[in-house]
């Protein structure tokens, strides 16, 4: 149970101070360039042919609906991504914060960057393959790059190594799946700019989160440690 505790606290606190980090960097960065592309939408909306109203999918609105739901999400993501390093950290027993953001820069590369050579980070009105083949790129790619990542980490056989090598390389190998036609409302430069941007904004969310929840997963162990000695003592 005291495990537990340690496990579920760190990613608790860790997450949401990363998740709260990542929005504030979003509102100034990436938001700004998705309410641009979104006016391109609006652009290109053709009138409607008939005189009965569609029924839209709910989004917030912008402003206060906005930052909330965002800032909201973003922290529910932190603690996800949290109980990923924190179990990482259970593994390996032990970690301090300048490893914990190396850990983090690991998960960089596993969800962010590795699957971004193959999906880039979209705006809307790019056009984009199926939903369900890029998921299964995606998780494929995740689930690769990760098992590649900790043999390349921890295995010393050099072999091992150029095995999780290949691990790493092989979705790329067979491509992710495209859209028949790469376009998109917005322009080129604000596509490349938000690409850049997400992945930025990601890094340094990885590199917080790594960096608090070993703090927290330390800081945590310390006080079951405390409390298991002063019980002992009569």
């Amino acid at each position: 149970m005291k495990l537990f505790n340690q496990i579920f606290l760190s990613a608790l606190f860790s997450g949401i101070i990363a998740g709260l980090v990542l929005a504030s960097i979003q509102h100034f960065t990436v938001v700004p360039m998705i309410l641009e592309a979104e006016s391109y939408e609006v652009i290109d909306e053709e009138p409607a042919t008939n005189h009965e109203e569609e029924a839209e999918a709910w989004a917030p609105e912008d402003g206060g609906e906005r930052t909330f739901f965002t800032a909201s999400s973003s922290v529910v993501i932190g603690i996800g991504f949290a109980l990923l390093l924190v179990v990482g950290y259970t593994l390996r027993g032990s970690v301090t914060w300048q490893k914990g953001i190396l850990w983090g820069v690991a998960g960089w590369l596993v969800f962010n960057l590795a699957p971004s050579f193959g999906l880039p980070p979209e705006l809307p009105g790019d056009a984009a393959a199926g939903l369900e083949q890029r998921q299964v790129w995606w998780l494929l790619t995740v689930i690769l790059t990760a098992m590649g990542l900790w043999i390349v980490a921890f295995q010393p056989k050099p072999i091992l190594k150029l095995f999780g090598i290949a691990l790493i390389a092989l979705p790329h190998i067979f491509g992710a799946p495209q859209p028949e036609v790469h376009q998109g409302l917005a322009p080129q430069e604000l596509r490349t700019s938000f690409h850049i941007a997400t992945l930025a904004t990601n890094a340094v969310f990885w590199m917080v989160l790594g960096a608090f929840s070993a703090l927290f997963f330390n800081r945590f162990a310390e006080s079951k440690e405390s409390s298991t000695v002063g019980k002992t003592i009569p």
